[in-house]
């Protein structure tokens, strides 16, 4: 559950990312120290920084590099990727395009959903490269924090895989926010309304400097989410809080960017396998005190349903 936290943790993921093929990792001393900083982070903030991940920071550079670039292009190069019912909502939205609970975004942003067959801009011209060598890095790395979150349940490292999470759905957003203008003098206009993510594990790349990540602790309060050069910010999402039985909670946030700067954010969000029904696991019901919370969903059927009702037709 979460807590009156006033800050968001830092692990250092080293040792489970160097021994995260190895489903006998917990056995490791060093790996069993992560995974208890793991299930104390997800008991009560439900967001923490990982460093000593793997993924270069040159290649975490880049892709915000390119997301930059690919922002300050005119409009009309942007529409040519437009997202649409017929792109399986993938690629480009307009400022304001995409709604958290009825309210318009002060964003813009492209969306990708495994397998991207569609909607890469042909500028910038390491747009499509970079992409993909990230999102294979951030898929390894997601896949190893989450079999250290499974040994925390109680689990084995691969308990959430196979029929549940083993062929795992990604999506990727990369998200502009325009920086406040000088000419409009009141703060707060909101890039992200308050929501929690749907599936199970979101890694954040976002710029340094700017500080607009907020999360919500049980009093209320918003706590930011100061950029820390070299890390991630992670979060779990509903998917994981039902498999948990609640024992893990997806945290409340949102994004607004009072800074002059335009801000861009890479986010990598690790799913479970497309057609899974994700119902509370039954070590998780029995750890809890045994009564199951009364939630289940078919994780496809509830991203599309969210989809569907995120973005302006």
């Amino acid at each position: 559950m979460t807590t009156d936290f006033k800050s968001i943790p830092i692990i250092d993921v080293g040792p489970l990312v160097a021994k995260g093929d190895d489903l006998k990792m917990g056995q490791d001393p060093s790996v069993r120290e992560v995974i208890k900083q793991l299930d104390q982070a997800c008991r009560e903030t439900g967001f923490f920084y990982v460093k000593g991940h793997g993924v270069p920071q040159t290649l975490m550079n880049e892709v915000k590099d390119v997301t930059h670039k690919f922002f300050h292009l005119p409009l009309s190069e942007k529409l040519k990727i437009k997202m649409t019912p017929n792109t399986g909502y993938r690629g480009y939205q307009k400022i304001k395009e995409n709604i958290t609970k009825g309210v318009p975004d002060l964003q813009e942003a492209i969306d990708y959903y495994r397998e991207v067959k569609r909607g890469m801009p042909k500028e910038p011209a390491n747009f499509k490269a970079s992409m993909e060598e990230y999102i294979r890095l951030c898929t390894d790395l997601s896949r190893k924090i989450m079999r250290g979150i499974a040994l925390a349940l109680g689990g084995s490292a691969d308990e959430l895989e196979g029929e549940k999470g083993g062929d795992p759905f990604w999506v990727v957003r990369l998200i502009g926010y325009p920086g406040k203008s000088a000419a409009i003098p009141q703060n707060n206009d909101i890039g992200c309304g308050i929501h929690t993510d749907y599936g199970l594990l979101t890694l954040i790349n976002q710029d340094d400097r700017i500080t607009a990540l907020e999360v919500k602790n049980l009093s209320g309060e918003w706590v930011p989410a100061t950029p820390i050069l070299g890390t991630f910010v992670c979060n779990i999402g509903d998917m994981l809080k039902i498999w948990s039985n609640g024992t893990y909670e997806a945290t409340l946030h949102r994004v607004i960017n009072n800074s002059p700067k335009y801000r861009v954010c890479v986010a990598y969000f690790y799913e479970p396998n497309f057609d899974t029904l994700v119902e509370p696991l039954e070590m998780c019901v029995e750890m809890s005190g045994g009564a199951p919370l009364n939630q289940k969903a078919v994780y496809g059927e509830h991203l599309v349903n969210k989809v569907k009702n995120n973005f302006v037709p």
